[in-house]
């Protein structure tokens, strides 16, 4: 995500400088000279991760965070915060803005736990802004890749019946990212699909776009296969419309988005390649 942001931002214009978690100490690194504003994208951001090692999770995503956005605003910089729609329960789509957080996964409740004291900074008037993100995607997302790969061989592909996404395109996320920072916008803002699908439905487009087998796709639950809570949400949507509204960004329709995934894929031009019509 971070490479994406800097890309964008660069060809806007904007001096900017990233790092990463193994380059950045939370608590200790310099500011760039002339530094206005920063986005805090450090995380273990994997719903695996978090519920596996709460404790150490919550270090990094939540205390050290809070340490490094306290070390930025006292120093008059603004902070965009990345935040997810894993700050709800799932089961109401489109959620406003402002929404009570009702997480049910650990990563979501560390996400709401940071959420919970920016607003109060946020009421105070300080430069701070959240950007809640649903599924961000990359032209080469790996899933797909191997999917491709596997329908390729003929082998078939597994993908959850029970687990839903409303794509982001990853430059879309840059956007609204550098879009915030260089307003230093205060408030929250979010960036979802309009529409929910799921990993089935874009196992079976994909096969369609393709002109593989369909049987080669297998449905399966993510819930049976023992993925951790707050996979399966009933819906990841979230209410976008602030960043329509301010910056006119606003996401594809889903198909449209795997569509741009498909046809960006170098293993689809290797799959048409290795079967002829």
């Amino acid at each position: 995500m971070h490479e994406g942001a800097q890309r964008l931002i660069y060809a806007a214009g904007i001096t900017s400088a990233t790092t990463t978690c193994r380059g950045l100490c939370l608590t200790t690194a310099e500011l760039p000279p002339g530094a206005r504003s920063a986005c805090i994208l450090a995380a273990i951001a994997r719903l695996a991760g978090c519920a596996a090692d709460p404790v150490d999770s919550a270090r990094i995503n939540v205390t050290q965070t809070l340490t490094l956005i306290e070390r930025l605003l006292a120093r008059g910089v603004h902070v965009l915060f990345l935040s997810t729609n894993q700050v709800f329960d799932g089961e109401t789509p489109h959620v406003a803005p402002d929404a009570r957080a009702c997480p049910v996964s650990e990563y979501g409740r560390q996400k709401a736990e940071v959420e919970a004291e920016l607003r109060r900074r946020m009421s105070r008037g300080e430069a701070v802004a959240i950007l809640r993100l649903g599924k961000v995607v990359a032209s080469a997302m790996p899933l797909v890749e191997g999917w491709i790969e596997k329908l390729a061989a003929g082998s078939p592909i597994s993908a959850f019946r029970d687990m839903p996404l409303a794509p982001v395109p990853i430059d879309l996320a840059a956007k609204a990212i550098g879009a915030v920072m260089d307003d230093r916008a205060s408030g929250i803002f979010q960036l979802t699909g309009s529409r929910d699908t799921t990993y089935a439905e874009v196992a079976h487009f994909l096969v369609r776009r393709l002109g593989a087998d369909p049987k080669l796709v297998v449905e399966v639950s993510a819930r049976d296969a023992g993925q951790p809570e707050g996979s399966t949400p009933r819906h990841t949507t979230l209410d976008s419309s602030a960043l329509v509204e301010r910056y006119g960004l606003k996401v594809p329709d889903v198909w449209e988005v795997i569509e741009q995934l498909i046809a960006s894929s170098a293993g689809a031009g290797r799959y048409a390649a290795a079967t002829p019509r």
